[in-house]
């Protein structure tokens, strides 16, 4: 699929959940593959896999330099997307590959493009196990104007002391915890306490897997500033 070119960008929107705070609505970046059979596999399909053969540093490139382009081509047609910061994913590997940082410079310049249109969303547990060469990968990013967020943020061995020295934007609050926050206190609870440090600490909150109005309403009760889900928005091709 990487050789013949087998991939398709799709996005989904993050939107805010209070007109009054004045924030950005942004927009995630998506990847499918397509079969040979062209059928459309999705990311759970082939990531573990691409993980296994050490091809995630080579499918972030791709995606990358793709994301970037096609929001060129989404700008110049005066899009609504354009007016949306565009969150793209990198996995573990990425963060340890300094030339990566040039590359996504280089991309964003040669398209005439502006750094603070993108954010880039790193796991808690690919920063954590990462944790020096994320620092100073993210450091760099941010001193040209990029922003980044922390997805999945509660997930595994979450310390809120990593995020005092991590300099990230947003706290993507994993979705186990948001999908079940009408139905259970531990969760609204978890949620509720991720939301609170984020915000002492001058990080906007997001909430992903919101997949009814009962969920939307709970995120809006405890202050979170985004939403993404089924219930937002389904994703659809980029381009």
């Amino acid at each position: 699929a990487v050789e013949e070119n087998r991939f398709i960008l799709y996005q989904q929107a993050i939107v805010p959940l209070s007109e009054a705070a004045d924030l950005q609505p942004k927009a995630e970046i998506l990847l499918r593959l397509v079969n040979e059979d062209g059928s459309i596999a999705r990311p759970g399909d082939f990531i573990p896999a691409a993980e296994r053969y050490n091809l995630m540093p080579l499918i972030d490139r791709w995606v990358i330099k793709n994301s970037i382009a096609a929001y060129k081509t989404l700008t110049d047609r005066g899009a609504e997307i354009a007016s949306r910061i565009i969150s793209i994913n990198l996995s573990g590997p990425s963060l340890l590959d300094e030339s990566l940082v040039d590359l996504i410079l280089y991309e964003v310049r040669r398209n005439g493009l502006k750094p603070a249109s993108f954010c880039f969303e790193i796991t808690e547990t690919a920063a954590i196990q990462n944790y020096a060469a994320a620092t100073r990968f993210i450091k760099r990013l941010k001193d040209e104007g990029f922003t980044f967020a922390l997805d999945d943020f509660g997930s595994g061995f979450s310390s809120f002391g990593y995020l005092k020295n991590l300099p990230v934007d947003y706290l993507k609050i994993d979705g186990s915890f948001v999908q079940t926050i009408d139905e259970s206190l531990v969760s609204y609870t978890m949620v509720e306490s991720i939301n609170s440090i984020g915000h002492v600490m001058g990080i906007k909150t997001i909430g992903e897997f919101v997949k009814s109005h009962e969920i939307k309403q709970r995120l809006i009760e405890i202050g979170v500033d985004y939403a993404q889900g089924y219930h937002i928005a389904e994703p659809v091709p980029l381009v």
